[in-house]
Order: C-alpha cells, then structure tokens, then sequence
C-alpha cells in the first residue's frame, strides 16, 4: 500500500473546488464545439496553470476548447498520455456545483442539504455504507458533483506540478489533453488530432469504484426511423390513410423488449428506443444500439435494415427512412488483449498502490473509444466515485488520492521500459 501524502492531498482537493467552481454543463441542443461557453473557461484556466508549471511545454489551445500539453521526459523512454473530458453532463439539474466535504459516520445517512432537506440515505444508496468513518465529497442535493470528469483533471494538473517537481521520475514525456463535450457524444475526442498526442497508449480516468479497469466498451450507433404517412380525414381513410403512430408501433413490437436496458447486463447488447415523435402525419423514432461483440453489433444493425425493408414492403404508399451511424467502438476492438503492456502496466501499477483490479466491460464509452479507433490504444480506470450524473454522485477522499496513487505509479511503470524493449513493441496501433 501507497503512502499518504497530505500535501498531495490537499493539492487534490484544492485543484477539485477550483475546477468544479467552473460551470461547464455540455449542451446536446448545440451545434458547435464546444457546445458551452463553460468547457472553454475551464480549459482557458488549465492553460494558464499549465504555463506556471516548470517541464511542460507544447502548450495548444484551440477554438474549440481542445487543450493540449507536454510535460517533458527522457527522450529514450515510451512517451503515454492522459485524458480527461470538461464537460459536466447535460441534465436538468444546476449546473453550479457546490462541493462539501462530509465525514461519514456508522449508520448515519449524509445531510446534503438542510435548506431543502435533502439527504444522502444508505436505504437509496447502500455503497455509501462502504466508507464509514471517511471524509467523503458530496454535493449540495442540487447537482452533479462532476467529479465525473473533474476528479480526473485534478489528477492530471497535480500529476503536471508532482512531475515537475522531481524531474527523477525519469520517465518519457507526459502528454495530457483535456477535451470537451465527451458526454454528448465524444465531440472533443472524435475532433482531436492525433497528431498532437504522439505517445505509445494513452489513458482515460473516467470510471467509479476503486480498482475499475476497463478495456472493453460498447460498441455502440444511433439509429432512427423517420416516417411520411399518408394523412386524411378518417371519414374517408379506408385503404387510404397511413398513420405514422401505428408504423411506430409495429417497430416496437418488432424489437426483443427481453433484449433491451432493463433487462440486460455485462456484455448483453440491446437495441433502445431513446426518443418519439409522431402525429398522424409523420413520426420520427430514434434508438440506441450497442453490444461489445463487433458481430452481434453488425446483426443489430442488420435486424433493424429488415425491419425497414418489412414496413416498406407492408406500407408502400409510405415514405420510410432508416439512418444508421456509428458512434464509437469498443477499447477491445484496439486493445484484443488484456495481457498487453497498455493494460498489464495499469493492472501492475494498481496492486503497487494495494488494489485489486476489476476487469469492468463497460456499458457505455469513453473518449478512449474514439482515441483508440484513432490508433492511440486508451483503456480507462477509475476516479473513485460513484453514482455519475446524480445529485448523489459522491467522491471518497481516500479514493481520489488512490487514483492519483496509481497514476503516478502508472508513470514510473513505464519509466522502467526503454523504447527498445521487446516488452512493449507489440502494443496495438503502433
């Protein structure tokens, strides 16, 4: 088990106040990159910080709040990076958050806040139980805490000023890039240049419990139905009207409902429906499809092209339109093995620090997806928190300073390996 550094602690604790002082709430409603004016302040305020920090250079800001940076290291060693998103989830809650610090004692649920009286209960949320007698950051009832990804930069901005403080370290340099809008789609990943990120693997600190490791996400596309009836008064509509609503429904009776969200979980795939709307004119119908198996992924896809091919054959005086399109890949489709160094180093870095890594397969994604489908193999692991996009979210204090534990540990792992090492010249996209 790692040491406790109170300094580093602290820095830790400081860097996340800061930060989640920073309203930066992405907008799914928004056509532009980043989608609010929040992720570039925020990204504006690392930059600054990261120009104070002695070692880092190649500082890039673009317009669209892509934060990029180095911290110089030994030229002969494997260069790796980190990543983090900006944005905060687009939910119907403030997007001003109003961390606290709590101590967590046996058998009593958290006060978050006395004004509205509104609690943190083991009865709602059992995990809490887990860190009796802990200082535990928690919100104030009214929002995200956004350690969802906020834990993640203040991990990366204290890696940036411990690493610069003890240039023995010895490892090859650091890249970090702060991106926005991961939570609408992985915006800031999909638009970021490879070019700017020149390293062996990289690594996305974007998931909950401690020990979390994840090389393996969905699969995952968006697909929707966009239907033109035929409209006409009822009084006259025998074999003549075509009522979108009913189209709608046929497609839903048509989909496996033992198949889908509330009803699957680990590696079962599904097809969802996210969003309706529809008159008797037209409908549209969107829907989720994800699986992390790459051929059950193509067979979702191909079984909502029957269905089309069905309603148009059934409805032809109806004007059907069937998009499909890929979000993100699954980490696995890069990284095939989690014996690779990319992932075998994170794993040997968490039991340095006392953990035992949980091999998660992830029933979402995370900007790795997009890096890694770019050639930059990104597996993922945890923040320490727990309950994402919830005014329940909270952040164990002895959480966040074991994930900065093994990041620094990650750092010196791959200090150890020269760029000739056989160990490592089969990591995948190099």
């Amino acid at each position: 088990m790692k040491t406790y550094d109170n300094a580093v602690l602290n820095e830790l604790i400081e860097r996340f106040f800061r930060y989640t002082a920073i309203p930066s709430q992405s907008d799914e409603k928004a056509d532009v990159l980043p989608s609010s004016p929040g992720q570039m302040e925020l990204a504006q305020c690392l930059a600054e910080e990261l120009k104070q920090m002695e070692l880092v250079d190649k500082i890039i800001l673009t317009d669209d709040a892509i934060l990029t940076a180095r911290i110089k290291g030994n030229p002969e060693k494997h260069a790796i990076g980190f990543v983090a998103h900006l944005d905060t989830v687009d939910i119907d809650l403030s997007d001003v958050i109003k961390p606290q610090i709590v101590h967590k004692e046996a058998g009593k649920d958290i006060l978050l806040n006395k004004e509205k009286d509104i609690w943190l209960r083991e009865s709602l949320i059992p995990a809490i139980a887990k860190y009796n007698g802990q200082d535990i950051l928690v919100t104030d009832g009214t929002s995200v805490l956004g350690a969802d990804n906020k834990a993640a930069i203040s991990v990366m901005m204290t890696l940036a000023s411990q690493l610069s403080s003890l240039p023995s370290f010895g490892c090859g340099d650091v890249y970090l890039a702060f991106v926005p809008d991961e939570e609408i789609g992985l915006l800031g990943a999909k638009a970021l240049d490879p070019k700017r990120l020149p390293v062996t693997c990289a690594y996305t600190i974007d998931s909950n419990e401690v020990g979390e490791l994840v090389c393996e996400t969905f699969n995952a596309a968006v697909a929707s139905f966009a239907i033109e009836g035929v409209p006409t008064h009822p009084m006259g509509g025998k074999n003549i009207l075509v009522n979108p609503i009913m189209i709608v429904s046929d497609i839903l009776q048509m989909l496996d409902r033992a198949a889908m969200p509330e009803h699957t979980e680990g590696r079962e795939g599904y097809i969802w429906p996210t969003d309706l709307e529809a008159n008797p004119t037209r409908a549209l119908l969107a829907l989720d499809i994800r699986d992390h198996d790459k051929e059950e992924f193509e067979k979702k896809k191909a079984a909502l092209h029957h269905i089309h091919r069905w309603l148009e054959f059934t409805y032809p005086t109806a004007k059907i339109k069937l998009t499909v399109e890929d979000i993100y890949e699954n980490i696995a489709n890069s990284i095939p093995h989690p014996d690779e160094p990319v992932v075998a180093l994170l794993a040997e870095a968490m039991k340095k620090c006392g953990i035992r890594p949980k091999y998660i397969a992830m029933r979402g994604g995370t900007d790795g997806s997009a890096l890694s489908a770019k050639g930059i193999p990104t597996p993922n692991y945890f923040t320490g928190a727990h309950h994402f996009h919830s005014i329940y979210e909270f952040l164990p204090v002895d959480s966040f300073h074991l994930c900065y534990q093994v990041t620094e540990e990650l750092v010196r792992a791959w200090a150890k390996i020269a760029k000739s090492s056989d160990e490592v010249v089969s990591l995948p996209g190099k």
